[in-house]
């Protein structure tokens, strides 16, 4: 077993308690509608409002059956460089606009690009391949709009959409000019490595992971689809410069190694940095734990660089 008293400091320790004190770890044996208005209090009690000078509007955009939700972060008196379109976490069944809306708001703040969350349909209610092809939809949305470079950056299961867009979008004409993954999912082998060594980590654990798994496909096996496990792919070839950053203590960390070492045995560009000590879900804990603050600013430095074309790795 972990020695998680070893591994994690006391400001992250107090991170966790509080989270725990509005999102129980036995939240996942809930309905999912309590889940999520569970989740949904508690992204509410961490909102930090936003930084000077931004300002958000919402949005649809007209997909082929249905509209996708979409918040845009401008900041005042700067034309943005580059454009950053943003896919939250929460397991494919939880979040949304509000839940990462600070978040992005502060990534909007701090680069000065333009930044656009999509709220991608959930299952239950919409199986995969629905988070894809909403986040494909924003995707081609956004290159209608914008003439400037586009990141695609994404937490947890935003990640993996993030990711599945890019293996999607390789042979486009335009592409994403670059990829930020922040402790992703992307479908590795759960025998090994962080899986087994973090299995019961503090707020994220192999339970958790497999009832998000089961509930994104109905239970159906979709072994070998890239668009649900990017690590399936058995090419890794011309994606686009990518930056992962994952948890230590994290069951999924092993996933964002994997993908980076993938991408540069195929002669691509890749980084992946472990932050030490800190957990899954620790976006939230930017203002308030020295580890994730120090993590954010590398973060947001990594988006600006992608988002100028420039590789400092």
């Amino acid at each position: 077993m972990t020695d998680y008293t070893k591994l994690i400091d006391a400001e992250t320790w107090a991170f966790i308690e509080r989270t725990n004190s509005y999102y129980p770890p036995d939240t996942i044996d809930y309905t999912v509608q309590q889940q999520r208005a569970t989740y949904d209090r508690m992204c509410r009690e961490f909102f930090v409002g936003y930084p000077d000078g931004v300002s958000a509007e919402t949005m649809v955009i007209a997909a082929q059956a249905h509209d996708v939700p979409i918040r845009i972060y401008r900041l005042a008196g700067k034309p943005p460089e580059a454009v950053v379109l943003y896919f939250h976490g929460g397991g494919f069944i939880l979040g949304g606009l509000d839940s990462h809306d600070d978040v992005c708001a502060e990534l909007c703040g701090r680069t000065g690009y333009e930044v656009v969350s999509v709220d991608y349909r959930l299952a239950p209610e919409h199986r995969h391949p629905a988070a894809f092809d909403d986040a494909m939809a924003a995707f081609e949305w956004a290159l209608g709009r914008y003439s400037q470079p586009i990141v695609l950056a994404g937490d947890s299961a935003g990640g993996n959409v993030a990711a599945a867009v890019s293996h999607a979008t390789r042979g486009h004409k335009r592409r994403p000019i670059g990829q930020l993954l922040i402790y992703p999912g992307l479908g590795g082998d759960r025998s090994r490595g962080s899986y087994v060594r973090h299995a019961e980590a503090p707020m994220l654990t192999m339970r958790d992971l497999e009832f998000y798994k089961d509930i994104r496909t109905g239970g159906e096996d979709r072994t070998g689809d890239i668009t649900l496990s990017p690590l399936a792919d058995a090419d890794f070839a011309n994606l686009p410069p990518t930056v992962v950053t994952t948890a230590e203590c994290d069951p999924l960390s092993s996933d964002g190694e994997a993908y980076g070492e993938r991408i540069v045995a195929s002669g691509g560009k890749a980084f992946w940095l472990e932050e030490p000590g800190l957990v899954h879900g620790y976006l939230r804990a930017r203002h308030t734990v020295a580890r994730a603050r120090a993590s954010f600013t590398r973060i947001v430095d990594a988006v600006a660089v992608l988002g100028r074309g420039e590789w400092v790795w």
